[in-house]
């Protein structure tokens, strides 16, 4: 049988970019739906079970932060904003309310679907040559599976915080910098606010709690970054 399609919704008031996403995207073999605010994607995302939300910032009514932040508090699938706006503040705005990428208006076909793929592998756990399980502080980390647990359950990250939790397990014991943790959980050696990483170790922490877990599991070293405890 094959291989349902990725579902992908996109948010976006001009006719402009959703006639160039929703295009690019069918012709990768994607299905996609397209709205043009927060209130129609708010109601379809409750209707649907989507892979990836492509969300503009400048929406009519609820804007796309707005939007991205209702999305969370339901769901953890991937959300890749796009904007015109390119400050390094709209970025860190973006990541710190829950967002896992951010795309500058105008952007290319190529740099869109790269950035796709990408989120949808951290999605649904499909990565080649993943290394093996990773143990620390009584959680079980699977790349493979692309899940986090231990005795007491399952814990439920979202793509951006399990890539989060996977760089502080394989360095468990010694202490991980924020610039660091920058580059590995998002890839951005160029962002140089920081203030997002400590944004998500909170949420980070409130999943791991939520779970019935020790939040201390990270602490944070101050003055550098943060430390997974080994047991």
């Amino acid at each position: 049988m094959a291989e349902k399609p990725s579902r992908i919704l996109v948010v976006d008031d001009e006719p402009s970019i959703t006639e160039f996403v929703g295009y690019a995207l069918k012709r990768e073999g994607y299905t996609c739906d397209v709205v043009g605010n927060g209130e129609e994607a708010l109601s379809l995302a409750m209707k649907n079970n989507y892979d990836l939300f492509i969300l503009d910032i400048m929406l009519p009514g609820i804007d796309g932060y707005e939007l991205c932040r209702r999305l969370r508090s339901k769901t953890s699938v991937p959300v890749l904003f796009l904007s015109a706006r390119d400050t390094e503040l709209d970025k860190v705005v973006g990541l710190e309310i829950g967002g896992d990428d951010y795309l500058a208006k105008p952007f290319g076909v190529r740099e869109l679907i790269a950035r796709v793929r990408a989120l949808l592998r951290r999605g649904s756990g499909d990565f080649p040559n993943s290394s093996s399980a990773v143990k620390a502080g009584g959680l079980v980390l699977d790349e493979d599976a692309h899940t986090a647990s231990g005795d007491k359950g399952p814990i439920d990250l979202t793509p951006r915080e399990f890539e989060l939790l996977a760089s502080l397990m394989k360095s468990a014991g010694k202490v991980v910098s924020r610039e660091e943790l920058l580059r590995d959980a998002w890839g951005w050696e160029y962002l140089t606010e920081t203030k997002t990483v400590d944004t998500h170790i909170k949420r980070l922490r409130d999943k791991i709690q939520g779970a019935g877990y020790d939040p201390a599991l990270v602490e944070t070293v101050r003055g550098y970054g943060y430390r997974f405890k080994q047991a």
